[in-house]
């Protein structure tokens, strides 16, 4: 099978240089060319023809946004991964890239650690995310998880009223979440809780972003904050969140616990923490992401009664997370993004209205 066809922008000789070095010692891809800035990155793809860009956000001449606004009017379909600082104005230019189209980002090495780490870091972070989004060139497959036992379907009583909704998404997520969190109304009568893979600072321009948006209020989770209807909270970056009980409330609590599936926050604590507090009151959403977070997740769901919802391939961008949950045969239903909110919205209202007639 041919190489993955790699073009490498970014202003930092530096920076060229590890990628490129990095990236080209894996048998898989291919570097074809660097550019120093987005005027000379536009002219060498229509010559080189690659099969992904990675594009750094601050360059001379020409920036990654300016590039990436140009590249999608002639390319649409070129997968593109952001190359970004991680701080505040890296964050927020990161998140304009993701709504102009961009595939993807990765945070660059800091410039205070040893080669070596940002080698390891690279080949972490990048690597895999080069190779899910090109996956007309490398076969998608979910081999089975290690030690993980398929769920049992148990349904304690027909349709249970739906008390939390539960969402998990990894790449493509932040635009799948601008698409979906601003459909549901504002009388939504169930808390709505989200894991997205997003580092520190991210996830918090996130919710801001969402919240200018969406007619419910959005937020970054917080240690101890009631959980309550009207609210979405996506888990901080660094943090697993859960929702645990303190008394008569529901409550968010977050924790630095040992990374699941390489990820902090992870889908799987968070869907585990929601069918353990809620049992069967639970329909979970599993959005486009890399990898296999919130398959165990979704078992657990599963196993306490409640509902899992998948998004479909088609409109994924990529088809891992939600495509694990499929094969493992967890999937209640399987919806286009576009659909999942109405659905949700309809289950939501039909079985807790369903459970309110059904109540002595």
């Amino acid at each position: 099978m041919a190489p993955i066809r790699i073009l490498i922008v970014d202003d930092s000789v530096v920076i060229r240089r590890l990628l490129s070095d990095t990236l080209s010692g894996d048998p898989a891809l291919e570097v074809v060319a660097t550019a120093s800035d987005g005027r000379i990155a536009l002219a060498k793809i229509s010559l080189l023809k690659p099969d992904l860009i990675t594009l750094d956000v601050e360059m001379p001449v020409m920036d990654g946004l300016e590039t990436l606004a140009a590249l999608r009017k002639l390319y649409p379909k070129l997968p593109v991964i952001m190359f970004s600082t991680l701080t505040e104005r890296g964050a927020a230019a990161t998140l304009d890239a993701l709504s102009l189209g961009a595939s993807d980002y990765a945070t660059k090495p800091s410039h205070t650690g040893s080669p070596a780490v940002a080698i390891e870091r690279i080949r972490a972070e990048l690597i895999p995310k080069i190779k899910a989004l090109c996956g007309g060139k490398v076969p998608l497959k979910f081999p089975p998880l290690s030690g993980f036992r398929p769920a049992v379907k148990v349904r304690p009583r027909s349709s249970p009223r739906i008390e939390i909704v539960a969402i998990g998404s990894s790449t493509g997520g932040p635009n799948a979440l601008t698409a979906l969190i601003p459909q549901f109304p504002a009388d939504f009568p169930v808390p709505i809780v989200i894991v997205q893979h997003m580092p520190p600072l991210f996830t918090r321009l996130l919710a801001d972003r969402l919240n200018t948006l969406a007619r419910l209020e959005v937020q970054e989770g917080k240690e101890g904050q009631r959980v309550q209807r009207g609210q979405v909270w996506i888990a901080p970056g660094d943090y697993h969140m859960t929702v645990v009980h303190k008394g008569s409330e529901f409550v968010l609590a977050t924790n630095r616990d040992p990374q699941e599936n390489s990820c902090r926050p992870a889908v799987d604590v968070l869907f585990r923490s929601v069918a353990q507090t809620y049992g069967a009151n639970v329909l979970a959403v599993v959005l486009t992401g890399m990898g296999a977070d919130g398959t165990r997740g979704s078992a657990d769901i599963r196993d306490a009664g409640g509902e899992v919802i998948a998004q479909d391939e088609a409109s994924s961008v990529v088809w891992g997370m939600p495509g694990n949950v499929v094969a493992s045969n967890l999937a209640d239903h399987i919806y286009p993004l576009g659909g999942i909110a109405p659905e949700v919205v309809r289950r939501v209202s039909m079985q807790r209205a369903l459970a309110s007639v059904a109540r002595p």
